[in-house]
């Protein structure tokens, strides 16, 4: 049984020895293996790295153009072009030649209102220096108005208002001598012509039976001056 045993024994550590041979040459294989293994478990153990991928570029978009405005008319302006008016056409008469008369009548009658005008002048100023009197009277008719208004103003008195001269008609005209000469025939107003004395202001008195509107003669020459009244004579009736 001892025999048996440590037979056995014998056998077993025989066996072990060959186990051990055999064990012996496989480590280095099971080495190889074992670090083949590590090595992937390593890698498997990494983290995964995600494939780089192409960064995504935003989707181009069409360029937006720009809404289509209305072309814009040019604002109409109004024509410098001014239509012609069609006027009909007036038929002239023909003027004939000027009247040498009715000329010098228009004249004298101009020249005797005038006249007047600076009579009135001369009475209305005390100092008997107003009115141009020798612009348009000469002769009797200058020297009358000279005296007259003197007279007047060496009493204390002037005249205010106006003389109004109505109708001056020629009466007569003769153009054709050497110094022509007009009859001029008027109403002579003097309603509005009021004699006055200087001191007072106070109207003069007048004699009751006065004609305040009559009749009036005046002859009118053209001097080489011009046109003068050189007679002025009252009728002594009323107009």
């Amino acid at each position: 049984m001892t025999a048996h045993a440590s037979g056995d024994i014998v056998m077993t550590h025989t066996h072990m020895r060959r186990v051990r041979s055999r064990m012996t040459s496989f480590q280095p294989a099971v080495a190889l293996l074992l670090a083949g293994s590590i090595l992937l478990t390593a890698c498997s153990s990494d983290p995964e790295t995600p494939e780089a991928k192409p960064e995504a570029k935003p989707e181009a978009k069409p360029e937006a153009k720009p809404e289509a405005k209305p072309e814009a008319k040019p604002e109409a302006k109004p024509s410098t072009h001014s239509t012609p008016k069609v006027t009909p056409s007036k038929t002239k008469t023909p003027v004939g030649p000027v009247d040498p008369v009715e000329a010098a009548k228009k004249e004298a009658i101009a020249t005797y209102l005038s006249h007047w005008k600076e009579v009135e002048k001369r009475y209305a100023d005390k100092t008997n220096k107003a009115g141009d009197l020798k612009k348009y009277a000469a002769a009797v008719a200058q020297i009358q108005v000279e005296k007259d208004a003197e007279n007047l103003h060496q009493r204390g008195m002037v005249t205010t208002g106006t003389i109004a001269v109505g109708n001056p008609t020629a009466v007569s005209a003769d153009v054709g001598r050497k110094v022509p000469k007009i009859v001029l025939s008027s109403c002579l107003d003097i309603t509005h012509w009021q004699t006055i004395h200087t001191k007072t202001g106070k109207p003069a008195a007048m004699p009751s039976n006065r004609l305040l509107r009559y009749v009036i003669k005046a002859t009118v020459e053209k001097w080489d001056k011009g046109w003068v009244v050189i007679e002025d004579k009252p009728q002594g009736k009323k107009c």
